[in-house]
């Protein structure tokens, strides 16, 4: 039996859903696509603009008093200065530019300072992942829960990749490579770290880790793995996830493991 929503997360699923109407259109007709370069290998498409716009007016219509943390226009400042959406409406961008269908729309409520619920859905797949603090996570009405395997030789997990114009660390994170893919059984790079977090949370991945990330690319999916019964930190084993935007999540099992690896 699906499981029944919260009045908090039935918003955050229906205004997800709204966004991902047109960008599912968008997605359709990717090569005619008008795209901006913002930066180095960081292209943002009209599809993204307009995506946050929608989420904006259906979040702010059902909460009008929240805040924003936005990834395309600048912060709103709400009243309610305990409760902040944070948005990203297109998670694996450069994905989408190229007709891949591993994108991902992700919503998270911070309240007070800790992620108190995430929705992440990908539109390509129909999959709507969302948790909220103590009630568990779920992937289109099925309970979540991270994978068991204890034997790390068994275990698989997903990093993202410093690309253009980022490659200050690239030895260290060549290093954590070569440490985690000597004792696993692999290392995927599927761009979009939402939907890492995710793939997590359902027991697809057995860890994630990577670093120099923004809050909107993580809140959401750290609602996720720990509903899911997983454990979260940055990479130095703290809990300022959100503050210095590095992330180890991983199930129960294996999230020491992995902390140690890429240290």
């Amino acid at each position: 039996m699906a499981h029944p929503r919260s009045a908090l997360l039935n918003v955050m699923a229906a205004a997800a859903q709204k966004a991902a109407k047109r960008m599912v259109r968008d997605f359709g007709e990717v090569e005619n696509l008008q795209v901006s370069k913002k930066g180095p290998a960081d292209f943002v498409s009209m599809a993204d603009k307009k995506a946050e716009e929608t989420l904006v007016k259906e979040l702010g219509k059902a909460r009008p008093d929240y805040g924003f943390i936005l990834e395309e226009n600048a912060n709103i400042e709400g009243k309610d200065t305990s409760n902040t959406w944070v948005i990203d409406p297109l998670d694996g961008t450069t994905n989408f530019l190229h007709g891949i269908p591993h994108f991902a729309i992700s919503i998270a409520l911070v309240r007070d300072a800790d992620v108190f619920a995430g929705v992440i859905y990908n539109p390509a797949t129909d999959e709507m992942y969302w948790a909220e603090k103590g009630q568990g996570a779920f992937l289109n009405g099925r309970r979540l829960r991270v994978s068991a395997r204890a034997d790390i030789s068994e275990c698989l997990f997903a990093t993202g990749i410093p690309f253009l114009g980022k490659e200050k660390d690239n030895d260290r994170y060549l290093e954590r490579i070569h440490a985690v893919t000597s004792v696993s059984s692999g290392i995927r790079r599927f761009g979009s770290a939402a939907l890492d977090l995710a793939y997590v949370a359902a027991g697809r991945y057995d860890g994630y880790w990577e670093a120099g990330l923004q809050p909107y690319d993580i809140a959401a999916g750290i609602a996720l793995v720990r509903e899911a019964g997983g454990f979260v930190s940055d990479i130095f084993g703290k809990k300022n996830m959100l503050d210095n935007g590095s992330i180890v999540a991983a199930t129960d099992k294996m999230h020491a493991p992995l902390l140690k690896l890429t240290k």
